[in-house]
């Protein structure tokens, strides 16, 4: 039996709604437009032929007139694409209806409608010059045919101007509405592209920690390792229970130590709460770390001279130092002498972390990993440099300069 799939259907918006659609919406843009207009044309031509059978019973349209008249109102199916065209066919059938001394009122509605479109689609300034050769040309054409009606035409132009304004009033209302869309759209697209940014970030953030953490632990254990299963294999007959034990010992708190950063890291992921994260590694954490590299045979001199060094300052300085301790560990041949160095001055914090090694045998695949990457990326995090290379005299040196208002 194949599963029933739910379906989703949008919410029809209320009746309400679609009229304010309706109103906020630009006409040359709405849908179905021209069908619309039709609609509205047959509308308005159905109320002039009522208004020209029931009016004026002594003005009752002609055969002529009625095919004026009705002919008048065709151009409005076309009056949202070219309303200045529309009003002035209009007027040319509209004028001869009105010499012929027809129903002065039938064709009104028709007008009306003509003349509020280009008030709504035009500019201010069309939709005044509209209206003044519209009653103008209006004017003149009465007083050839009836002194009275063109009085009577001036007295009633209030209307045309008021329908003017009021499309130069829809016209605001409508470019108000859309420039607030526009302004909230934008601000979406802001939030959007905002929270992407952070994203990215905290997913580079978190893939700097996971790569420090993991290299260096498995580093250590590796080389931890390395040295139980050569004390094992050395001499079998006289074993050195006490050496294997804190190899041992040094590999399970290793571990323990990897598996908390590494729970730390977790708990951020699937809560998603920063206060999650725990206490971020600082300067003091420098000293197990040298700590750890002594365990694993380097031979590491420590000398920090360092005050009040903010915590993400501290932090990146913590993880390029446990990159670099990892590398000289790795790369630098047996039991390297290392030298750690952390001091502020200028403003700084100045770090320097240098090996007599040999380097990294031809085919190891040194520097082709994210270890040089992730402590340049730790110290441009905080708007510092970093500098890593051979020395001139034998070994390598990583340098780093990490402005201390960087981390504030």
């Amino acid at each position: 039996m194949n599963p029933v799939q739910p379906t989703m259907t949008a919410e029809r918006p209320r009746p309400g709604e679609r009229i304010m659609a309706a109103i906020n919406r630009d006409p040359r843009t709405a849908p179905h437009g021209t069908r619309n207009d039709a609609l509205l044309a047959a509308g308005l031509a159905a109320v002039a032929v009522c208004l020209g059978l029931f009016g004026d019973a002594g003005r009752r349209p002609d055969a002529l007139g009625w095919a004026l008249l009705l002919g008048a109102h065709v151009p409005l199916v076309w009056r949202r694409r070219r309303p200045l065209l529309v009003l002035a066919a209009m007027v040319a059938l509209i004028m001869p209806y009105h010499a012929m001394d027809n129903n002065h009122f039938a064709p009104t509605p028709a007008a009306y409608v003509a003349l509020y479109t280009i008030a709504v689609t035009s500019r201010p300034l069309r939709t005044i010059l509209t209206g003044v050769i519209v009653v103008t040309f209006a004017t003149s054409v009465m007083l050839t045919v009836n002194t009275h009606q063109a009085v009577e035409l001036l007295r009633v132009s209030g209307w045309i101007i008021a329908v003017l304004f009021f499309g130069v009033d829809v016209r605001y209302y409508r470019q108000y509405v859309a420039s607030i869309v526009e302004r909230a759209e934008r601000a979406e697209r802001t939030r959007e592209e905002e929270a992407r940014r952070r994203v990215a970030e905290e997913r580079l953030r978190i893939a700097r920690d996971l790569h420090d953490l993991l290299a260096h632990s498995i580093t250590l254990i590796g080389v931890q390792t390395s040295v139980a299963a050569h004390v094992l294999a050395a001499d079998p007959g006289r074993l050195d229970r006490a050496a294997v034990a804190e190899a041992l010992d040094d590999i399970a708190e290793t571990c323990r130590t990897a598996r908390g950063e590494l729970r730390t890291t977790l708990e951020v992921l699937r809560e998603g709460v920063p206060e999650a994260r725990g206490p971020l590694p600082a300067l003091h954490g420098v000293a197990d770390l040298a700590q750890t590299a002594r365990l694993a045979g380097a031979k590491v001199e420590l000398s920090v001279r360092a005050d009040d060094v903010p915590p993400a300052v501290g932090a990146a300085a913590y993880r390029i130092v446990q990159e670099a301790l990892t590398n000289a560990v790795r790369h630098a041949g047996p039991e390297p002498a290392v030298g750690v160095d952390l001091r502020t001055e200028d403003g700084a914090l100045r770090l320097s972390v240098t090996d007599d090694g040999t380097g990294a045998a031809p085919g190891t695949g040194a520097g082709a990993g994210f270890g040089l990457v992730g402590m340049r990326e730790r110290a441009r995090s905080v708007g510092g440099t970093l500098d890593a290379g051979p020395r001139s005299g034998g070994g390598f040196e990583v340098t780093a300069v990490l402005p201390l208002e960087g981390g504030r």
